[in-house]
């Protein structure tokens, strides 16, 4: 099993590949381990920091599950997946996890942030080129080499396991 998730921040794809990996003994590769330094998400890595770290990942696990996307400094990415899982959920539901997770992570947050600024152009930003954006998601969707499946992120975790297991089995036979 070789699954990537992606979707708009907020949206579960590191709790849902965490369920996944844990469901099916598989490794989970959160792509946010590439990007940033530590769980402070201030610093990011250098391009050539990134692949040090992901291609003993890529060469090591046969079977993963990975939440994220690394499409934007490197386009083959995790080329031999075997289903692109697209997560899609209402852009005020989207927002309000978003904040209730900055509120718990940052004693000091005032209700809005660069971050959260950031967030709010996920449907309007046009250029594919701007990472974690849904004209990124898309222009991945659309080069896809595997299949792809669109799962409501409003549903509970187990029963997006099983839409994604159901998808994947179906793709096995």
């Amino acid at each position: 099993m070789r699954i990537q998730i992606i979707g708009g921040s907020g949206t579960g794809k590191s709790t849902l590949g965490r369920w996944i990996g844990q469901q099916e003994g598989i490794h989970w590769i959160d792509t946010d381990h590439y990007l940033w330094k530590d769980q402070t998400f201030t610093e990011k890595r250098s391009i050539a920091e990134r692949y040090a770290i992901f291609t003993p990942d890529i060469e090591r696990h046969h079977r993963y599950v990975v939440s994220g996307s690394i499409f934007s400094w490197n386009e083959t990415g995790f080329h031999n997946r075997e289903l692109l899982v697209f997560l899609t959920l209402d852009e005020d539901i989207r927002m309000q996890r978003l904040i209730k997770r900055e509120q718990e992570r940052y004693p000091d947050f005032d209700g809005s942030n660069e971050f959260l600024d950031w967030c709010r152009t996920y449907r309007t930003a046009t250029d594919p080129a701007m990472i974690g954006t849904l004209a990124e998601h898309r222009l991945q969707i659309i080069r896809s080499a595997s299949p792809v499946i669109e799962v409501d992120a409003a549903l509970p975790t187990d029963v997006m396991y099983k839409q994604i297991k159901s998808t994947y089995q179906k793709l096995t036979i």
